[in-house]
């Protein structure tokens, strides 16, 4: 029996992305001057208002400021009539010192021995069905809020769109859990007032179905093209008007969009948040690792699809345990256990290993606060900081390095592949 399966995604536009941004973008300017900062840094965003929370250790001191309204103007948050605007919104900062308790689990005077952050566990999930092996529902709807956003800064073809947006889809699969059509794609956009409500619906319906969904399209491998039939049904700005959105319309928190964050529902989630905080949170460095450890897997041919669990206790280096679950698809003649064994074998999973075998202690993180942290281009850029109480910095970086297949011929013959 044929099934649905249904995930969603917010633009960098959303009340909750944009706080996700401004967090990561604090983290990324402590390290780039400090690489041994201790963040976790909360944001609220509501009309005309931005609030900053959160615990540091860090040699530098930065004009948080002027970093949050950056990142609220490069998101398209300029025009006063959105009631929340980078250069005129108030932005109060309550970030205070990091807990010395907290701090003494942590740092050891061998690094390797670096304890972890917090306790919890973290999952890391692939699979087969997409290039970058993601799941397909989740990856299109990350692929139709960027090419939304993209519309938005060309201003030429639809020239009404303002910042805040969702989409969703939802994806018929086979019984063996192949995708054979798109069942309903979701769009819902913010927009410029209009004079008639019912011609609005109208222009923006179409525009979405004639000019957004076609340039989707053609980035697509054809096998997934042919998903996109004449039968699906579309439900754009199903509410009908949608004039008022981004803080004005809905106060935004850092840490609330965990599932868009990740896989969208597929494999599992440990429940804590990424964005806000440094990579000796196992929050978000485990979730990075785990994410590493499964798409080598699958790529290397262990299984078409797999979750990885890693569990641990604050200021303990080593982790609880290692779980892997293949959901019946391993090809290597091994149970789930067999197979975890191995991995633990080869991928070393201590919070300074992790930090150290991802880069994970470089200003790489403002680019993961939107459209997923997972799936995304493993590449190397260059990012300039300024400080008014230091010189500029300019740093070469690597991004999304948990995305690189570099453990796949270690993964390989270590399972006689």
């Amino acid at each position: 029996m044929a099934y649905l399966f249904t995930s969603e995604s917010v633009s960098e536009g959303h009340p909750d992305k944009i706080s996700d941004q401004i967090s990561d973008a604090l983290i990324d300017n402590f390290l780039a001057f400090d690489p041994n900062s201790k963040v976790a840094c909360e944001t609220l965003v509501t009309t005309g208002q931005v609030f900053l929370a959160g615990e540091v250790k860090s040699e530098v001191y930065l004009d948080v400021q002027k970093i949050a309204r950056d990142v609220i103007n490069r998101i398209g948050y300029t025009k006063s009539e959105y009631m929340f605007e980078g250069n005129s919104c108030g932005v109060l900062s309550a970030i205070h010192e990091q807990s010395a308790d907290i701090n003494q689990g942590v740092e050891r005077k061998n690094p390797e021995e670096q304890g972890a952050g917090d306790q919890g566990m973290m999952f890391g999930y692939a699979t087969n069905e997409t290039e970058n092996y993601m799941p397909l529902a989740l990856d299109l709807s990350h692929m139709i809020l960027r090419e939304l956003a993209a519309l938005r800064r060309e201003n030429k073809d639809i020239t009404y769109l303002r910042p805040d947006s969702k989409s969703q889809v939802t994806i018929e699969y086979s019984d063996d859990n192949v995708p054979q059509r798109i069942d309903a794609i979701v769009v819902s956009t913010q927009h410029d007032d209009f004079d008639e409500e019912e011609a609005m619906l109208a222009k923006i319906k179409s525009d979405i179905i004639n000019i957004l969904i076609p340039r989707v399209k053609a980035q697509l491998k054809p096998e997934i093209q042919k998903l996109f039939t004449e039968e699906i049904t579309y439900h754009i700005n199903p509410t009908g008007k949608f004039v008022i959105g981004g803080p004005h319309g809905d106060t935004g928190l850092t840490g609330r969009k965990i599932i868009v964050d990740t896989y969208g529902g597929k494999g599992a989630h440990g429940g804590g948040a990424f964005s806000g905080k440094d990579p000796s949170k196992v929050d978000r460095s485990a979730a990075y690792a785990t994410r590493h450890i499964a798409k080598n897997m699958v790529a290397a041919g262990v299984a078409d699809e797999i979750l990885v669990q890693v569990s641990y206790a604050i200021g303990v280096a080593k982790p609880m345990g290692i779980y892997i679950n293949t959901y019946g698809t391993a090809k290597v003649g091994l149970s789930d256990g067999e197979i975890a064994r191995k991995v633990e074998a080869i991928f070393d999973m201590r919070p300074y290993a992790i930090e150290q075998r991802l880069k994970l202690r470089n200003p790489i993180y403002e680019e993961t606060a939107a459209y997923g942290h997972m799936g995304r281009k493993n590449e190397v850029v260059k990012k300039t900081f300024t400080s008014p109480y230091r010189e500029p910095i300019v740093k070469e970086v690597e991004l999304f390095t948990w995305e690189k297949l570099d453990f796949v011929d270690q993964v390989k013959a270590a399972f006689g592949i």
